[in-house]
């Protein structure tokens, strides 16, 4: 047993929406998600799961399937629809919250970009949370893709995700002529949210916006995420998903 294994009601949800069924395997799928969120929990490569678990190649397939099938997409959107009714909320949002966080890199055959503002060689995060914090959509740049250029890729994925998200708050990176042009393309209205304490010696967490920064303190609490790893940016952004989901499936 690890603690990151599944509880029986956890893994009864997870069963019920992605419907799989009974019928008799060498290895049990709930071995598999167990594998899979010990990697992300853990940090570990996939060769080097334990012998707890069912071989890798296996562990592996079956990530990559439900990857390949939108399997993760589609248990996130229903988890976080879940938590949000239990927490008196609908399930739908309708504010989301973005910004990017930029990790180093720790594969060095993947793509990687140099962030000269915050000094990071390695990849970009781009992602939108609701008002809990809870993941909506990401999106995997190198680097040194700005914000302001990355963020019409971002809402295109969350237009693809046919999400009730109306109005996204954002810092001062997303100003100018990229908030008319979400609004056209896509019908997202960005407000800017900026430090009014610029002067002030003392912390002073921003209104809102300081809820995607305890989301990106939640990835790095799974050392899968603290780098990247990833040698596709597409695998980099299910790994994503799997942390938050792993995050949802604890408030179940």
């Amino acid at each position: 047993m690890y603690p990151t294994d599944l509880s029986d009601a956890r893994w009864k949800y997870i069963k019920k929406t992605l419907q799989y069924d009974d019928r008799k395997r060498k290895h049990s799928l709930r071995t598999i998600w167990n594998g899979i969120l010990y990697l992300v929990k853990t940090g570990c490569q996939w060769r080097m799961l334990p012998s707890d678990f069912p071989k890798w190649q296996l562990v592996y397939y079956y990530y990559k399937k439900w990857s390949d099938t939108e399997q993760f997409d589609l248990l996130l959107e229903q988890l976080r629809g879940k938590v949000r009714l239990k927490m008196g909320q609908k399930a739908d949002p309708s504010l989301g919250i973005v910004d990017s966080q930029s990790v180093r890199w720790g594969n060095n055959r993947s793509l990687n970009g140099f962030d000269g503002n915050k000094k990071v060689k390695g990849i970009k995060r781009h992602v939108v949370v609701d008002k809990n914090g809870f993941l909506i959509a990401v999106m995997v740049s190198i680097a040194n893709v700005h914000d302001s250029k990355a963020i019409l890729l971002l809402m295109r994925v969350l237009k693809d995700m046919l999400c009730g998200i109306r109005i996204i708050l954002a810092d001062g990176g997303y100003r100018g002529e990229t908030i008319a042009e979400v609004k056209k393309k896509f019908g997202y209205i960005i407000q800017v949210v900026l430090r009014s304490d610029k002067f002030e010696k003392d912390f002073k967490p921003v209104h809102k916006r300081w809820i995607i920064e305890r989301t990106f303190a939640w990835f790095d609490n799974d050392r899968r995420l603290c780098r990247n790893y990833e040698l596709l940016m597409e695998t980099a952004e299910e790994m994503v998903k799997l942390s938050a989901i792993k995050h949802l499936l604890s408030k179940i």
